[in-house]
């Protein structure tokens, strides 16, 4: 049987496609520790601005987010030729085992640590190794829950507004659906997190909340209208993998639309 399903180009596409769907989710979690200055990237000095009366605001991001935009072109991508069920397939499967890091990392916290590990990067600024480990990896549960619920409800809302679009267009205006999708369900995800994370779990008010919710849209949404192109891309990089026959009987499988 593995053989049978190595043969087949849109089967092999689609594993690969997951694989590296829920690996980058994984690895947007583990970095969305970090926070970083936007403007400093590019060597300029913080902003300081005012939004809802919330002033002193500059483009201060978690690292998660450089990567949390790719989501949605796979999303995209996988809508295009799959359809909606196996976005939702591969959405419960990133929330699974995103789940089940986070038990691995309070786990992996919580063990005994060995005596030596503990000092061991001391020569290298590192105090206690133990600190840092945890400071790394564990993160409070508010965010762990308002991180999941924010992607899975926006996965939701961005293969729904998506396959819309797609009934009404057809195959034309592809920047459209995708584009149109990710900025409706970024602008959710950046809610439903600083809501669920902030608001709820540590008592922000709403001034603060819808500030920086905005803050983070605003690049999120910068980055959805960059982006686009590349869904072009790779859908002609997919189209010349399959088979322009069999590229557009997925699409339109994809859409609910029997084949001839």
């Amino acid at each position: 049987m593995i053989h049978s399903i190595l043969k087949d180009k849109p089967t092999k596409l689609f594993i690969s496609i997951a694989a590296f769907f829920v690996a980058n989710a994984l690895i947007a979690e583990c970095i969305g520790g970090k926070i970083f200055s936007l403007e400093k990237v590019f060597g300029m000095s913080p902003s300081n601005f005012t939004i809802f009366g919330q002033s002193g605001l500059a483009f201060n991001l978690t690292c998660g987010v450089l990567l949390w935009p790719l989501e949605f072109i796979v999303t995209d991508i996988v809508n295009e030729y799959y359809g909606p069920k196996a976005v939702k397939r591969i959405s419960y499967t990133a929330v699974v085992l995103i789940i089940y890091a986070f038990i691995m990392f309070y786990g992996a916290i919580h063990v005994a640590p060995a005596d030596f590990w503990i000092g061991s990067k001391q020569t290298e600024g590192i105090d206690n190794m133990q600190t840092a480990f945890g400071g790394i990896f564990g993160q409070g549960m508010w965010i762990i829950l308002g991180s999941i619920t924010a992607f899975l409800v926006s996965q939701i809302i961005d293969v729904t507004v998506f396959h819309k679009i797609k009934k009404i267009t057809g195959e034309k205006w592809v920047w459209l659906r995708a584009t149109g999708s990710t900025v409706v369900s970024q602008l959710v995800d950046s809610f439903i997190v600083l809501f669920i994370a902030f608001k709820i779990g540590n008592g922000w008010t709403w001034q603060l909340v819808l500030a920086i919710c905005l803050v983070n849209y605003a690049y999120k949404f910068t980055m959805a209208i960059i982006l686009t192109p590349l869904i072009y891309i790779i859908e002609k990089q997919i189209d010349n993998y399959l088979g322009h026959d069999t590229a557009q009987k997925m699409k339109r499988a994809a859409m609910g639309i029997e084949n001839e």
